[in-house]
Protein backbone atom coordinates (compact mmCIF):
# COMPACT_ATOMS: atom_id res chain seq x y z
CA UNK A 1 0.00 0.00 0.00
CA UNK A 2 1.67 3.33 -1.01
CA UNK A 3 1.96 6.32 1.48
CA UNK A 4 -1.05 8.30 0.33
CA UNK A 5 -3.14 4.83 0.38
CA UNK A 6 -2.43 4.55 4.26
CA UNK A 7 -2.57 8.04 4.94
CA UNK A 8 -6.12 7.92 2.82
CA UNK A 9 -7.36 5.10 5.03
CA UNK A 10 -6.90 6.41 8.49
CA UNK A 11 -10.06 7.62 10.10
CA UNK A 12 -10.89 10.72 11.84
CA UNK A 13 -11.03 10.03 15.54
CA UNK A 14 -14.55 9.62 17.02
CA UNK A 15 -15.77 12.97 18.16
CA UNK A 16 -17.72 12.32 21.11
CA UNK A 17 -21.71 13.15 20.21
CA UNK A 18 -23.90 15.29 22.89
CA UNK A 19 -25.75 12.06 24.30
CA UNK A 20 -22.42 10.58 25.26
CA UNK A 21 -21.72 13.15 27.46
CA UNK A 22 -21.95 12.38 30.92
CA UNK A 23 -22.50 14.77 33.61
CA UNK A 24 -21.89 12.72 36.88
CA UNK A 25 -23.23 15.83 39.44
CA UNK A 26 -25.38 18.04 36.62
CA UNK A 27 -27.03 20.17 39.63
CA UNK A 28 -23.42 20.91 41.54
CA UNK A 29 -23.00 24.58 41.80
CA UNK A 30 -26.72 25.31 42.04
CA UNK A 31 -28.18 26.84 45.39
CA UNK A 32 -29.84 23.72 46.28
CA UNK A 33 -27.93 20.94 44.66
CA UNK A 34 -29.46 18.03 47.18
CA UNK A 35 -33.13 19.24 46.69
CA UNK A 36 -32.59 19.61 43.22
CA UNK A 37 -32.04 16.00 43.58
CA UNK A 38 -34.60 15.26 45.78
CA UNK A 39 -37.34 16.47 43.55
CA UNK A 40 -36.53 14.52 40.76
CA UNK A 41 -35.58 11.39 42.31
CA UNK A 42 -37.10 10.78 45.51
CA UNK A 43 -40.33 12.72 45.66
CA UNK A 44 -43.81 11.82 43.55
CA UNK A 45 -45.23 15.18 43.10
CA UNK A 46 -44.11 18.69 44.56
CA UNK A 47 -43.09 22.40 42.82
CA UNK A 48 -41.04 25.21 43.49
CA UNK A 49 -41.34 28.46 42.10
CA UNK A 50 -37.91 29.47 39.89
CA UNK A 51 -36.44 33.18 39.35
CA UNK A 52 -34.90 34.04 35.70
CA UNK A 53 -31.38 35.90 36.22
CA UNK A 54 -31.87 39.24 35.18
CA UNK A 55 -30.34 38.88 31.67
CA UNK A 56 -33.51 36.35 30.68
CA UNK A 57 -36.16 38.65 33.05
CA UNK A 58 -34.84 41.13 31.09
CA UNK A 59 -35.78 39.10 27.65
CA UNK A 60 -38.43 37.34 28.64
CA UNK A 61 -40.25 39.90 30.76
CA UNK A 62 -41.86 38.90 34.29
CA UNK A 63 -42.76 35.08 33.51
CA UNK A 64 -44.06 32.84 36.06
CA UNK A 65 -41.90 29.85 36.11
CA UNK A 66 -43.04 26.39 38.47
CA UNK A 67 -40.68 23.58 38.52
CA UNK A 68 -42.48 20.58 38.88
CA UNK A 69 -41.59 17.46 39.71
CA UNK A 70 -43.14 15.78 37.08
CA UNK A 71 -46.10 17.30 34.43
CA UNK A 72 -48.74 14.98 32.60
CA UNK A 73 -47.37 12.36 30.24
CA UNK A 74 -43.67 13.40 30.94
CA UNK A 75 -43.43 16.70 29.32
CA UNK A 76 -40.14 18.15 29.57
CA UNK A 77 -42.18 22.00 29.66
CA UNK A 78 -46.17 23.34 28.84
CA UNK A 79 -46.72 26.48 28.67
CA UNK A 80 -50.27 28.19 30.05
CA UNK A 81 -52.48 30.93 27.94
CA UNK A 82 -51.04 33.39 30.79
CA UNK A 83 -47.75 32.94 29.86
CA UNK A 84 -47.05 31.06 33.18
CA UNK A 85 -44.18 27.94 32.39
CA UNK A 86 -44.49 24.70 34.08
CA UNK A 87 -40.56 23.04 34.23
CA UNK A 88 -40.90 19.36 34.42
CA UNK A 89 -37.74 17.27 36.72
CA UNK A 90 -38.60 13.85 35.47
CA UNK A 91 -38.82 12.85 31.82
CA UNK A 92 -38.19 10.36 29.49
CA UNK A 93 -35.72 11.82 26.41
CA UNK A 94 -32.72 12.91 28.20
CA UNK A 95 -28.88 13.05 26.99
CA UNK A 96 -26.08 12.28 29.42
CA UNK A 97 -26.57 16.10 30.77
CA UNK A 98 -29.67 16.85 32.91
CA UNK A 99 -29.15 20.16 33.71
CA UNK A 100 -28.71 21.00 29.97
CA UNK A 101 -31.75 19.38 29.32
CA UNK A 102 -33.91 21.20 31.94
CA UNK A 103 -32.18 24.74 30.75
CA UNK A 104 -33.49 23.75 26.95
CA UNK A 105 -36.60 22.80 28.13
CA UNK A 106 -37.08 26.00 30.14
CA UNK A 107 -35.95 27.89 27.09
CA UNK A 108 -38.16 26.80 24.40
CA UNK A 109 -41.13 27.04 26.75
CA UNK A 110 -40.27 30.65 27.27
CA UNK A 111 -39.70 30.99 23.33
CA UNK A 112 -43.02 29.28 22.73
CA UNK A 113 -46.76 30.96 22.07
CA UNK A 114 -48.46 31.00 25.33
CA UNK A 115 -50.68 27.84 25.71
CA UNK A 116 -49.00 26.27 22.89
CA UNK A 117 -47.22 23.29 22.83
CA UNK A 118 -43.84 23.04 23.79
CA UNK A 119 -40.97 21.45 20.91
CA UNK A 120 -37.74 20.26 22.60
CA UNK A 121 -34.63 19.33 20.99
CA UNK A 122 -33.82 15.58 22.14
CA UNK A 123 -30.54 16.85 22.48
CA UNK A 124 -29.53 19.64 24.01
CA UNK A 125 -26.06 20.63 22.66
CA UNK A 126 -23.98 23.58 24.21
CA UNK A 127 -25.35 26.57 25.68
CA UNK A 128 -25.97 27.88 28.76
CA UNK A 129 -26.64 26.15 32.48
CA UNK A 130 -29.72 26.23 34.99
CA UNK A 131 -27.12 28.17 37.15
CA UNK A 132 -27.19 31.12 34.19
CA UNK A 133 -30.60 31.22 33.48
CA UNK A 134 -32.14 31.22 37.20
CA UNK A 135 -31.69 33.56 40.23
CA UNK A 136 -29.76 31.38 42.60
CA UNK A 137 -31.67 30.69 45.72
CA UNK A 138 -33.01 27.49 47.72
CA UNK A 139 -35.97 26.11 46.89
CA UNK A 140 -39.24 27.08 47.91
CA UNK A 141 -41.06 23.22 47.49
CA UNK A 142 -44.69 22.65 48.38
CA UNK A 143 -45.16 18.89 48.46
CA UNK A 144 -48.73 17.89 47.56
CA UNK A 145 -51.00 15.15 47.66
CA UNK A 146 -51.40 14.33 43.99
CA UNK A 147 -50.87 16.44 40.46
CA UNK A 148 -54.07 18.40 40.70
CA UNK A 149 -51.41 21.14 40.31
CA UNK A 150 -51.55 20.29 36.82
CA UNK A 151 -54.74 22.28 36.42
CA UNK A 152 -55.67 25.62 37.18
CA UNK A 153 -58.43 26.02 39.60
CA UNK A 154 -61.02 27.35 36.97
CA UNK A 155 -59.95 24.68 34.40
CA UNK A 156 -62.73 22.58 32.47
CA UNK A 157 -62.37 18.67 34.01
CA UNK A 158 -64.70 16.15 31.82
CA UNK A 159 -64.58 12.64 32.56
CA UNK A 160 -61.64 12.01 30.59
CA UNK A 161 -59.44 14.26 32.66
CA UNK A 162 -60.80 13.79 35.91
CA UNK A 163 -59.97 9.81 35.35
CA UNK A 164 -56.80 10.64 34.37
CA UNK A 165 -55.95 12.66 37.14
CA UNK A 166 -57.67 9.99 39.55
CA UNK A 167 -55.14 7.50 37.78
CA UNK A 168 -52.26 9.66 38.43
CA UNK A 169 -52.80 10.21 42.20
CA UNK A 170 -53.77 7.07 42.66
CA UNK A 171 -49.55 6.45 42.20
CA UNK A 172 -48.82 8.84 44.79
CA UNK A 173 -47.32 7.54 48.23
CA UNK A 174 -47.33 9.61 51.06
CA UNK A 175 -44.53 12.18 51.23
CA UNK A 176 -43.54 14.39 53.55
CA UNK A 177 -40.64 16.90 53.85
CA UNK A 178 -38.78 17.08 57.30
CA UNK A 179 -37.54 20.23 58.48
CA UNK A 180 -34.48 18.20 60.58
CA UNK A 181 -32.45 18.48 57.47
CA UNK A 182 -32.30 19.61 54.16
CA UNK A 183 -32.99 17.12 51.32
CA UNK A 184 -34.59 14.57 53.34
CA UNK A 185 -37.92 13.33 53.05
CA UNK A 186 -40.49 10.55 54.85
CA UNK A 187 -42.27 8.38 52.63
CA UNK A 188 -45.07 5.27 53.02
CA UNK A 189 -44.91 2.51 50.56
CA UNK A 190 -47.16 -0.39 50.95
CA UNK A 191 -45.58 -2.25 54.20
CA UNK A 192 -42.82 -0.17 54.51
CA UNK A 193 -42.09 3.33 55.30
CA UNK A 194 -38.30 4.99 54.99
CA UNK A 195 -36.77 8.11 55.89
CA UNK A 196 -34.80 8.92 52.78
CA UNK A 197 -31.60 11.98 52.88
CA UNK A 198 -29.72 12.84 50.12
CA UNK A 199 -26.58 14.25 51.31
CA UNK A 200 -25.18 18.00 50.28
CA UNK A 201 -21.64 16.93 49.67
CA UNK A 202 -19.79 15.01 47.32
CA UNK A 203 -19.43 11.07 47.49
CA UNK A 204 -15.82 11.04 49.19
CA UNK A 205 -16.54 13.25 52.07
CA UNK A 206 -20.38 11.66 52.58
CA UNK A 207 -18.81 8.13 52.62
CA UNK A 208 -16.20 8.98 55.09
CA UNK A 209 -18.73 10.70 57.88
CA UNK A 210 -20.99 8.04 57.27
CA UNK A 211 -17.81 5.40 57.90
CA UNK A 212 -17.25 7.21 61.01
CA UNK A 213 -20.95 7.39 62.45
CA UNK A 214 -21.44 3.52 61.55
CA UNK A 215 -17.91 2.13 63.30
CA UNK A 216 -19.19 4.16 66.68
CA UNK A 217 -22.44 2.49 66.03
CA UNK A 218 -24.62 6.00 65.41
CA UNK A 219 -26.04 5.64 62.24
CA UNK A 220 -28.78 4.15 63.35
CA UNK A 221 -31.69 6.71 63.73
CA UNK A 222 -33.69 5.07 66.33
CA UNK A 223 -33.36 1.01 68.10
CA UNK A 224 -36.62 0.39 66.40
CA UNK A 225 -35.19 1.63 62.67
CA UNK A 226 -32.52 0.13 59.88
CA UNK A 227 -29.74 1.59 58.78
CA UNK A 228 -31.26 0.00 54.95
CA UNK A 229 -28.09 1.11 53.07
CA UNK A 230 -27.65 3.92 50.48
CA UNK A 231 -27.41 4.99 47.00
CA UNK A 232 -25.98 7.61 44.62
CA UNK A 233 -28.64 9.93 42.58
CA UNK A 234 -26.76 12.52 40.81
CA UNK A 235 -23.10 12.59 42.00
CA UNK A 236 -24.98 12.36 45.51
CA UNK A 237 -25.04 9.75 47.99
CA UNK A 238 -28.81 9.38 49.77
CA UNK A 239 -29.11 6.75 53.11
CA UNK A 240 -31.86 4.88 53.64
CA UNK A 241 -33.80 4.08 56.91
CA UNK A 242 -36.10 1.32 57.16
CA UNK A 243 -38.91 2.42 59.49
CA UNK A 244 -41.66 1.12 61.48
CA UNK A 245 -45.09 1.01 59.41
CA UNK A 246 -46.98 3.32 62.02
CA UNK A 247 -45.67 6.17 62.84
CA UNK A 248 -45.87 9.47 61.12
CA UNK A 249 -43.41 11.91 59.83
CA UNK A 250 -43.26 14.01 62.55
CA UNK A 251 -41.87 11.18 64.64
CA UNK A 252 -38.43 11.21 62.97
CA UNK A 253 -37.36 15.13 63.00
CA UNK A 254 -35.95 14.76 66.08
CA UNK A 255 -33.78 11.10 65.58
CA UNK A 256 -32.58 12.76 62.10
CA UNK A 257 -31.45 15.98 63.64
CA UNK A 258 -29.44 14.01 65.95
CA UNK A 259 -28.18 12.26 63.26
CA UNK A 260 -27.64 15.50 61.07
CA UNK A 261 -25.61 16.98 63.81
CA UNK A 262 -23.21 13.82 64.14
CA UNK A 263 -22.79 13.71 60.26
CA UNK A 264 -21.56 17.38 60.45
CA UNK A 265 -19.46 16.50 63.60
CA UNK A 266 -17.90 13.48 61.80
CA UNK A 267 -17.38 15.19 58.21
CA UNK A 268 -15.43 17.93 60.26
CA UNK A 269 -12.91 15.30 61.31
CA UNK A 270 -9.35 15.83 59.30
CA UNK A 271 -8.05 12.50 60.42
CA UNK A 272 -7.35 9.43 58.22
CA UNK A 273 -9.87 6.79 59.16
CA UNK A 274 -9.29 4.00 61.47
CA UNK A 275 -9.18 0.13 61.04
CA UNK A 276 -12.26 -0.11 62.06
CA UNK A 277 -13.58 3.57 59.97
CA UNK A 278 -12.05 1.67 57.09
CA UNK A 279 -13.92 -1.70 57.44
CA UNK A 280 -16.92 0.06 57.87
CA UNK A 281 -17.01 1.87 55.29
CA UNK A 282 -15.93 -1.46 53.14
CA UNK A 283 -19.56 -2.09 54.52
CA UNK A 284 -21.43 0.30 53.47
CA UNK A 285 -20.28 -0.03 49.93
CA UNK A 286 -21.61 -3.21 49.85
CA UNK A 287 -24.87 -2.30 50.93
CA UNK A 288 -26.03 -0.41 48.11
CA UNK A 289 -29.72 0.27 47.19
CA UNK A 290 -31.04 0.02 44.05
CA UNK A 291 -32.82 3.27 43.08
CA UNK A 292 -36.07 1.52 41.86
Amino acid sequence: MSKKSRLESRKEPKQPKVRDIFVARPFEGLADEAEWVALRELVPAATAPLTLAPEYAEKYGDRQIMLATILPMAWPALTKTDGRVLLGLQRHERSGDVNRDLAVALLSALEAEPGAPVAVPPLPGEGPRLGDILVGAPLEITVHDGFDFWLDADQERDAEVNASLEAANSSVYPTVALAAARAAYWCRVPEKAHVRWVLPDGEDVAMNALARLSAAGELKLTEQTKFAGMFRAHGLLVPVWDLPHGDEAGTWEEPLAAVAARYEAAKAVDEPLTADQRRAKQGLLGRQLNLR
